[in-house]
């Protein structure tokens, strides 16, 4: 039986690399402690004379220069001078080691652990690099090798607070706290006078829900280093955690008199100002604050990053234009206008930046991750594959390239080794929500809340003052009914970010599953306060309406949405999908689809719905060209591919219907509902039985719960003369559709007739045979019928 792509329905939202940063602050951390790598830096520039040709001389001019830029926060220069020194002296220990230092400020993982192996290499008793590489480790679960350090350490250098720090470190890693935290009172005790291990302690406190005690050593750490900008910044951090909003921005403005040159005060101050929902003060701030930094890199990105962090890519992108046209050598400056300009779909721009970085650096992890993603924007999966896994042999513990990797895996159709993908980046990095949310939304696929929460438990872990964690860990309890739970952790999530719509959203999930439609409405509607552009707002407030057969009221509140947002796509593709649906308003449908298309011509949904409307319209040529027109700009989505087989076996053109399976096979190899389709044209046009019966079985082992599936096989398996398998599969298939409620159908009715007569039990071939005319007195093969009838009354 031939299978149609159903109407596409509203459904409960989901929720939506970041940095490593304190827990509490958000900040970027710089010292060794929890929750940070221990970056101390060590100045070693001598001073040298001679001629420029003596390579010594060249090799401290490079660490110099490098030395120069890392002070300034261009991170990704002072890599490239420290390369060159190394180039210039493979066994230059020291330039590997501020390399390293530079390579984890880029969060470039990967090449950091090489280089601090290398440190180690020429300089075994260099502890501060097996410190350091301990903790790079740990966020990687790689227990066995922080322990190898640890321990050497703690032979070594027993009395050194810092390796009790990375023993706590360790601790953490193991879910271990009253363990980090005695390893933490053990680094107080040997050094009384440092602050750091008391913030350190702090942060472990917060995280253990201790929070007098945490704040009892915030105060003290702050109160040993007054003048030290980052203890006054983790002090705010916890009055904010605390929703203490007026003593938090006191101590952020505190740490700005003490260090007006540096960003991370006012980056934290702004981040405060977002969390109160105060987005425009945060801008109008960090428009001025950006000129207090001229020549520093986090400094005079802060506006463009803070337009990325709340998800404004138009202004975004519109800064970085103008940062990199003024800071044109700045290279991370250019790595983040590229990425933005991806985000944005303006891949050719993108891919004329990126090339110039690869021409210099071929090897480049973060251009070749970006060359990926392009190439995924441009429809070429496999291509894209093959770039990511060419980044990885150059970096294998790049978090960032084993996600996009999975990415496009998933969409070559191959979601096991895309599992895999995610699965290694979350191992690497844990604080790589992208890739949780990539493992969530695969558990949401197929079924396994149990994993879905797993996932969304560990951003809450990463990110515990983030909402979308806890967002996420609600749905897959309400997915579970278990409605109690959820409503602890969408409470939750409006409390930590009451700004944010995402928390509203899953409220209205809640009562939508309850049946409470007035009050999940009001949750909706405050999600769209919060966030006019929020497709999974508007899709709940319609859903609300729906439930309640307030058809006018959906389509009314997604008018009202489009006046507000009218170059939003997904809110057109919405209302056409209310007029199609529920008003049968074609011509109405017809002309929001369009709108959304030409909005978006990568909105897929919208324009498969479009050349569904134009067959409803009684126009299958004119839907075939909108998706063979589709198809240009969107060559990867097989739907496109499938929905035209179904067109032209319509019209039977088995050769084209035949084409278009395939090649819908060829992007999405299992996919069950095209190799069910081109099972069933293979046998209506004369095909081979034995590859129909494979194409049969892929469908049927993908689609367990289809009456079609199961009709599918059993017609090939007729046809093959296993009559009493298909007896068993044709049976099987009524009884799939009695449970799901679809309307009996001839023509399982007519095959199962034809198979109980094979098998010789003429009164139930004629039983289901008669079925098949009650059922359609016109149908297709009604002459067939009635001559079978005819033979069994004979």
């Amino acid at each position: 039986m031939r299978i149609t792509v159903g109407n596409a329905v509203f459904a409960p939202s989901r929720p939506g690399a970041g940095d490593r940063r304190c827990p509490v602050t958000g900040a970027a951390i710089k010292h060794t402690g929890v929750f940070r790598l221990g970056l101390i830096l060590t100045l070693v520039a001598a001073c040298l004379s001679g001629c420029t040709r003596d390579p010594n001389v060249r090799k401290q001019k490079y660490l110099e220069s490098g030395e120069r830029y890392f002070e300034k926060g261009q991170y990704a220069e002072a890599a490239i001078q420290f390369k060159n020194a190394v180039q210039i002296d493979s066994g230059f220990a020291d330039a590997h080691y501020r390399m390293a230092q530079a390579l984890l400020k880029l969060q470039q993982w990967g090449p950091a652990y090489q280089e601090l192996g290398r440190t180690i290499e020429l300089q075994p008793e260099n502890y501060q690099a097996r410190i350091d590489l301990a903790n790079l480790v740990i966020p990687g679960r790689d227990f066995k090798q922080a322990k190898e350090q640890t321990d050497l350490l703690l032979d070594k250098q027993p009395n050194n607070p810092q390796v009790h720090i990375a023993l706590a470190n360790l601790q953490i890693g193991q879910e271990n706290l009253p363990g980090a935290m005695q390893e933490m009172q053990k680094a107080i005790a040997l050094d009384p006078g440092s602050w750091e291990p008391y913030l350190d302690l702090a942060l472990i406190q917060t995280r253990a829900d201790l929070p007098v005690a945490a704040e009892v050593n915030f105060k003290k750490a702050a109160e040993l280093n007054p003048k030290g900008v980052q203890a006054q910044l983790a002090l705010g951090g916890y009055y904010q955690s605390r929703s203490r909003f007026p003593e938090a921005e006191e101590q952020f403005r505190r740490a700005m008199e003490l260090d007006p040159k540096d960003p991370d005060p006012p980056a934290a101050l702004a981040r405060l100002y977002v969390s109160e929902g105060k987005n425009a003060q945060a801008e109008d701030f960090l428009k001025q604050a950006k000129a207090r930094f001229p020549d520093n890199s986090t400094g005079y990105r802060m506006l463009g990053d803070f337009y990325f962090a709340t998800g404004d890519l138009d202004k975004a992108a519109a800064e970085y234009a103008v940062i990199y046209h003024d800071h044109p050598k700045d290279i991370q400056v250019k790595k983040n206008y590229i990425q933005l300009l991806i985000l944005k779909s303006r891949v050719d721009e993108a891919r004329k930046l990126n090339d110039e970085i690869l021409a210099i650096a071929p090897n480049d992890s973060e251009g070749l991750i970006y060359r990926g993603q392009i190439q995924l924007r441009d429809g070429h999966a496999s291509d894209a594959a093959q770039t990511l896994q060419n980044a990885l042999k150059n970096d294998p513990g790049n978090a960032v390239a084993h996600y996009h990797l999975g990415l496009a895996l998933d969409q070559l159709g191959n979601p096991a080794r895309a599992l895999d993908e995610w699965r290694a980046a979350v191992r690497l990095r844990p604080d790589l929500v992208d890739a949780q949310r990539a493992l969530a939304n695969a558990a949401v696929r197929s079924g396994d809340m149990n994993a879905m929460e797993q996932a969304a438990t560990q951003i809450i872990n990463q990110q515990p003052g983030s909402p979308d964690g806890y967002a996420m860990r609600a749905l897959s309890k309400i997915n579970r009914q278990q409605f109690s739970a959820a409503a602890e952790n969408v409470k939750k999530a409006i409390d930590v970010a009451p700004q944010r719509a995402i928390g509203y959203i899953q409220l209205g999930n809640l009562n939508l599953v309850q049946k409470q439609y007035s009050k999940a409405g009001e949750a909706y509607q405050q999600a769209l306060d919060r966030d006019p552009n929020s497709n999974d707002a508007l899709s709940g407030l319609m859903n609300s309406y729906l439930a309640g057969k307030q058809t006018d009221k959906a389509i009314a509140a997604a008018n009202a949405q489009i006046t507000k947002s009218p170059n939003n796509s997904a809110f057109y593709d919405l209302l056409g999908t209310v007029l199609f649906n529920s008003k049968k308003d074609l011509d109405g449908a017809e002309a929001a689809f369009t709108k959304a298309a030409a909005l978006d011509k990568n909105n897929a949904d919208a324009l498969l719905k479009l050349g569904q409307v134009q067959v409803a319209k009684g126009s299958a040529d004119k839907a075939i060209a909108t998706y063979q027109q589709s198809l240009k700009d969107n060559p990867r989505e097989p739907s496109f591919y499938t929905l035209m087989g179904e067109l032209y076996e319509s019209k039977q053109d088995w050769g084209n219907a035949k084409d278009s399976y395939q090649k819908a096979l060829e992007l999405k190899p299992e996919d069950p509902l095209a190799s069910n389709n081109l099972a069933y044209v293979m046998l209506q046009s004369g095909g081979n039985v034995d590859v129909a019966l494979g194409f049969a079985r892929t469908a049927r082992r993908g689609m367990p719960d289809s009456p079609a599936a199961a009709d599918t096989l059993g017609w090939v398996l007729y046809q093959k003369g296993a009559y009493q398998s298909a007896v068993d599969l044709f049976k099987e298939s009524l009884k799939l559709a009695e449970k799901s409620k679809e309307p009996d159908d001839p023509n399982v009715h007519y095959h199962l007739g034809l198979a109980y007569e094979k098998t010789g039990q003429n009164d139930l071939a004629r039983q289901h045979l008669e079925r098949v005319l009650k059922l359609n007195p016109n149908y297709s093969d009604a002459a067939e019928v009635k001559k079978q009838l005819a033979q069994l009354q004979s």
